[in-house]
């Protein structure tokens, strides 16, 4: 995996075993408060980075965490609470408020697929992962902490990838 010192850091993962693997090591820098958007397009493995990252958390592995595309938002015991929210199929922003995110900003580990669509719902200090197709089947993970924490996190990653 390639490291860049950026503000924007950057990822080459080969593998879904390596993304998995960039997720773990994600999820054990993740404590309570802490909170993860997942940008990408369709098939690009954010679901498959949040399962890592589940791992990371210590989520038993009998715990089956799946995209909560139809959910919208699912739940995990682990080292910290680890809920997994996916904004895909949001129809308004009003529906936001029925998700119950704010109440889990504090008290657990959060990670929010397609944040992009509505950003607004976390909060300013967090990680963003954006992730993109790139050549013969890798991925490309931009890193951008959007505050303080945010940004710690995106740093420590990369000495941990």
């Amino acid at each position: 995996m390639r490291r860049q010192r950026l503000r924007h850091s950057s990822l080459v993962v080969a593998t879904a075993a390596d993304m998995r693997r960039v997720g773990r090591a994600l999820g054990t820098l993740l404590r309570e408060g802490d909170v993860v958007g997942l940008l990408g397009p369709l098939g690009s493995g954010k679901t498959t980075l949040a399962q890592g990252i589940a791992a990371g958390l210590r989520v038993p592995a009998d715990r089956h965490v799946a995209s909560p595309t139809f959910a919208l938002v699912n739940e995990h015991p682990g080292r910290v609470p680890f809920v997994h929210a996916d904004l895909y199929r949001v129809a308004s922003a009003a529906e936001l408020r029925e998700l119950g995110l704010d109440d889990a900003f504090p008290r657990a580990a959060c990670v929010i697929e397609w944040l992009d669509r509505y950003a607004e719902v976390a909060p300013a200090d967090r990680l963003e992962v954006a992730i993109a197709f790139a050549d013969a089947g890798a991925r490309h993970l931009e890193l951008r902490g959007t505050g303080k924490r945010g940004r710690a996190l995106a740093a420590a990653l990369l000495l941990k990838s």
